[in-house]
């Protein structure tokens, strides 16, 4: 037996059925296992370092959320069996179920009200401002060079002042467990459960301790499905309504995170293509540059948008296929 037969068979699943899931932009598989009534999904993730998903698993189900159960481990193979959560994706349903978007979406808010006021795991990594600022690089290292307009230096050191400082200007303290890829795609809907526990958790062992508003602005600002203005706005004033926080400061929150979140993605959407054989994100960098578009239109950080403006190409379809012809 190879070292997964190995290992599912120590665990009792040796005669379980497998079929494959897909997968994420990691390097990570996934497969769903059946053994009669009984389901469960095995990580397999040979070069990774499974103790942050673990970690950040148990922390989440001691503050009473929905991480995945874990049955059975061995670290050392990167191999992880765990509890299936289903097919009920946040976003298949809110597409379905167009009825029913507000609902999934304020049970997704339920979840960050959960964690605005839980305390950290200890070790977990910070992500302020000046953390932020320099992980937006991608942008620069890879989007930019493939669209055949790299960046000059002194402009991409405005840029990334100018998003330390609206960073710093929006901060919120205290810091909260952020999920950072917090979005409908990897979210499931468990309607059997009660309040906040009602949405699955998956893909957070790249969690850090960063700005409340950051997975928010993940969350209703979806690179991969449009959400509808009145389940946006439903979903801030649910918020709102729960925690008292401020709108116009909150919302300028949203906007200073938002904007970082999109640099970064148009930079590793662009790595992902060029460096990792994945072009089909290219077809989401239109609607990431619209989302960074919209962040950048809040009043409070005009002059992180003129330098944003200034310094990286719109992605047209021209520049895209700039792009897709410089994968490696």
């Amino acid at each position: 037996m190879n070292t997964v037969e190995t290992f599912l068979a120590s665990a009792g699943w040796a005669d379980a059925h497998r079929e494959a899931l897909a997968g994420d932009a990691s390097s990570r598989r996934y497969e769903r296992l059946t053994r009669g009534p009984d389901r469960a999904v095995l990580m397999n993730d040979p070069g990774g370092d499974l103790q942050p998903f673990l970690r950040i698993g148990r922390h989440l189900s001691a503050t009473g959320l929905s991480a995945p159960e874990i049955y059975a481990t061995e670290p050392d193979n990167g191999l992880i069996l765990m509890e299936d959560f289903g097919n009920s994706l946040l976003a298949r349903l809110a597409e379905e179920e167009p009825g029913n978007e507000a609902n999934l979406y304020r049970a997704a808010t339920d979840v960050l009200i959960t964690l605005r006021t839980a305390p950290l795991p200890d070790g977990l990594q910070p992500y302020g401002p000046a953390e932020m600022a320099l992980a937006v690089s991608p942008a620069a290292e890879f989007y930019a060079p493939a669209t055949e307009a790299p960046v000059i230096h002194h402009s991409w050191l405005e840029l990334t002042s100018a998003l330390e400082e609206a960073l710093l200007a929006s901060d919120m303290s205290p810091p909260v467990l952020i999920h950072r890829d917090y979005h409908a795609e990897n979210l499931i809907w468990l309607p059997e459960r009660s309040g906040a526990a009602r949405v699955g958790l998956l893909d957070f062992q790249d969690a850090l301790a960063g700005h409340a508003a950051y997975d928010f602005a993940s969350l209703i600002g979806d690179v991969r499905r449009e959400i509808s203005a009145p389940v946006r706005e439903a979903a801030i004033r649910h918020y709102l309504d729960a925690t008292g926080e401020e709108e116009a400061r909150f919302t300028a929150a949203l906007a200073a995170q938002g904007a970082q979140r999109n640099l970064r993605i148009l930079g590793m959407f662009a790595r992902l293509c060029t460096h990792m054989g994945k072009p089909g994100y290219l077809s989401m960098m239109p609607r990431v540059w619209s989302l960074l578009m919209a962040d950048l239109s809040h009043p409070s950080i005009e002059t992180l948008r003129e330098a944003v403006l200034s310094t990286l190409p719109e992605p047209t379809p021209e520049r895209i296929e700039r792009i897709r012809r410089s994968a490696k």
